[in-house]
């Protein structure tokens, strides 16, 4: 069963329909794409999601909850997880602290038991870190300050996590290692919702992908066939000549080829 379902959501911005009627869903286990042209909608569809816009129409489920008239820091308590197109990081603390504090803000209303110095040093290890814990954010490099982001949102122990462009600013060799990442928190049970334009990454790391064009939702299937789809081929992704680089390798392991991975007021930063 999905634990993120969108029903219909809509969005008008005065006589732009920003969203139109988009239904996708993001499944525990899965790392799923949202992909499309800049402009399409995808991060107005993450800020409805996550609560920091209201839809014209719609309704956001998670679980099996609507959540539609929820507030932020309730859906983050009920499980979202975000990072952000823009990078959102408390430059001024080192890494190891804007793990700490999110993890600091969840015990303040957690029922569960929290033993913090031993979950920030197991999130810093799991997003490769560990070495650099003290060095202060906002001296990073932005492949490395991004995965700061991720550990901060995987800090708030999501079950839905959304991931806007995090491939931004990652070389080749931390693209591949963000890549299996991203399996291997899938294969934790989390679901994953991945805006992303590197086609690499994402032919590479999702099971389903999703394709919005000015606010619609024109496909959804597996990479395989949205690389197929004509209407995608023509609204993003060019001619499949031009994507052939991006065809998963049957060598490729199972978690990269499909079931595979803010000052944070939203809900991916401090709940």
């Amino acid at each position: 069963m999905a634990f993120l379902q969108t029903d219909a959501i809509s969005m008008r911005f005065g006589g732009i329909d920003a969203l139109d009627a988009v239904s996708i869903s993001a499944e525990p286990g899965l790392v799923t794409g949202l992909i499309g042209p800049n402009g399409a909608g995808k991060t107005t569809l993450f800020n409805i999601i996550t609560g920091l816009q209201p839809p014209t129409a719609g309704h956001v489920l998670l679980d099996g909850r609507d959540v539609t008239d929820m507030s932020v820091y309730r859906r983050a308590r009920l499980g979202i997880g975000r990072t952000f197109q823009r990078l959102e990081i408390f430059g001024s603390l080192s890494v190891r602290d804007n793990i700490r504090v999110t993890i600091e803000v969840r015990r303040r209303w957690s029922r569960q038991r929290i033993d913090i110095d031993k979950e920030t040093g197991a999130i810093l290890e799991r997003v490769g870190l560990a070495e650099l814990a003290k060095v202060p954010a906002d001296t990073l490099p932005t492949g490395l300050a991004r995965l700061v982001e991720l550990g901060r949102a995987l800090a708030t122990r999501p079950r839905l996590l959304l991931l806007d462009e995090p491939g931004s600013g990652l070389d080749a060799t931390e693209t591949e290692a963000f890549g299996k990442l991203l399996a291997d928190l899938a294969n934790d049970g989390l679901a994953i919702l991945l805006v992303e334009h590197d086609m690499d990454l994402v032919m590479k790391a999702c099971s389903q992908l999703s394709v919005l064009d000015y606010g619609e939702l024109i496909a959804s299937g597996t990479p395989e066939e949205i690389r197929a789809n004509r209407r995608v081929q023509d609204a993003y992704l060019g001619s499949e000549d031009l994507v052939e680089d991006a065809v998963v390798d049957p060598s490729t392991p199972p978690g990269l080829a499909g079931a595979g991975t803010g000052t944070g007021t939203g809900a991916g930063g401090l709940p």
